[in-house]
């Protein structure tokens, strides 16, 4: 027994849907938290399967969690009453995280090996090699990871081979209570990322983040609590903006934010469609008179790799040719075989088809797509592979003619917040059943 998604497409979707908290902001806030032993307070936390995996491995290893409203969370960890997250069954990259906080706090750490979505091997090692610099002492076991600290971490100079957010995060939360200067280079600059650091500022750490890609962290003897509100979701706005072009639709997207989508923006103006920021959010309009154009994704302020998938679902109705070349994640693509099977034309190529020679080119992965169009899409039973691709099969099958069965669609729980809810309020034709 499973639940799956029914989506009958055809038609524009028309009207209104707010964004909720990022998922990849929340998470990366509420592991800090383990990083005092005071109260803090999170605001505008999304509820979706994500932030309760998190909420779920704080718990374990000694926060006290409460929820004050449906997106307010209250938590303090007084101790550290175990400093492994061994038990958790449940995929979740977020967990790597953890080991900085557990070290500070009980000079040793447990987790398990990182898991998530099927989009290409996760660099691990930048993690791992960024605490062993700093004085911590890692061994990888079949199970997961053991790191100790016997003289605790110190400020290293720390240089990331690739602007990696997940192992600027970890740099991030060793370094501010590590002895000493911590400088990071060839930092991760994500919008996610300046959240966490204005967070631990508020909390007492000295942080300073340069024009060169580079931070630089003063390490200090304890943070106390604060509060934080987590950003809007920019993945979200540009899911729902992607559909808008895919559909000939017109959103508004409450939340969303210009500064964090002015690279999506451009996309979609260049596509043929178009937006309209007010104080509240932001309009999208589609067209049938969608055109084909060249993209890129990259680290920002480049083209978000999670904006890729949804929006490459629009492309397939545009008229010519597109070509989309993808330089963070080298097997992204995967998710369009399902596209095809539903009548995409889409074809990949291991050529780095693009203004940049990718740190993949040479390599035999299809991380370039070329897609023809438009495409009459329709409908078909497809498999979700993981949260992205699931949300561009939730588009395709918005787009196509007739009605769409979704599998596995619990990858979209753990990344989308009310995701049902929110699209049949712009009109969207679509059940939750039990098969």
């Amino acid at each position: 027994m499973a639940d799956v998604f029914k989506i009958t497409g055809g038609h524009p979707l028309r009207g209104e849907i707010a964004i909720s908290g990022a998922k990849n902001s929340a998470s990366k806030m509420m592991i800090a938290t383990l990083l005092t032993q005071d109260e803090v307070i999170l605001s505008n936390v999304p509820r979706q399967q994500e932030t309760e995996i998190t909420q779920e491995i704080i718990t374990t290893v000694g926060a006290r969690v409460e929820w004050v409203d449906e997106h307010t969370l209250k938590t303090s960890t007084p101790s550290i009453t175990s400093n492994s997250v061994r038990e958790l069954s449940r995929k979740n990259r977020i967990s790597v995280l953890a080991i900085a906080p557990l070290l500070h706090r009980a000079g040793e750490a447990f987790v398990p090996l990182v898991g998530g979505d099927k989009i290409g091997p996760r660099p691990v090692n930048f993690h791992v090699t960024a605490l062993e610099k700093m004085g911590a002492l890692i061994e990888e076991t079949p199970e997961g990871y053991h790191a100790t600290a016997p003289k605790g971490l110190r400020g290293a100079l720390i240089e990331l081979p690739y602007p990696s957010v997940g192992a600027t995060e970890t740099a991030l939360l060793a370094g501010v209570l590590a002895k000493g200067r911590t400088m990071i280079r060839n930092a991760a600059g994500e919008p996610e990322i300046k959240e966490l650091i204005m967070m631990l500022q508020n909390m007492g750490a000295i942080i300073q983040v340069n024009a060169n890609r580079s931070i630089e962290i003063i390490g200090v003897e304890k943070l106390h609590g604060t509060k934080a509100r987590v950003m809007p979701d920019r993945i979200e706005a540009a899911s729902y903006g992607s559909m808008a072009l895919g559909t000939a639709g017109e959103i508004f997207v409450r939340g969303a934010q210009h500064a964090q989508m002015m690279t999506f923006l451009n996309a979609v103006r260049k596509v043929g469609g178009e937006y309209e920021v007010t104080q509240d959010g932001i309009w999208f309009r589609g067209s049938r008179e969608l055109k084909g154009i060249e993209l890129e994704t990259d680290t920002h302020p480049g083209f978000m790799t999670d904006w890729q998938q949804p929006f490459v679902v629009a492309l397939t109705q545009a008229k010519g040719t597109s070509v989309v070349h993808e330089t963070v994640y080298e097997e992204r693509f995967g998710y369009t075989e399902a596209l095809k099977k539903m009548g995409a034309d889409i074809a990949l190529f291991s050529n780095c088809l693009g203004e940049i020679d990718c740190r993949f080119k040479g390599q035999n992965y299809k991380h370039s797509a070329v897609i023809t169009g438009p495409a009459k899409l329709h409908a078909a039973t497809v498999e979700v592979p993981d949260i992205r691709a699931g949300l561009a099969f939730v588009v395709a099958a918005l787009v196509a003619q007739g009605t769409s069965t979704l599998t596995g669609i619990h990858h979209l729980d753990r990344g989308y917040e009310r995701l049902q809810e929110k699209l049949m309020g712009v009109g969207a034709n679509m059940e939750r059943v039990v098969i």
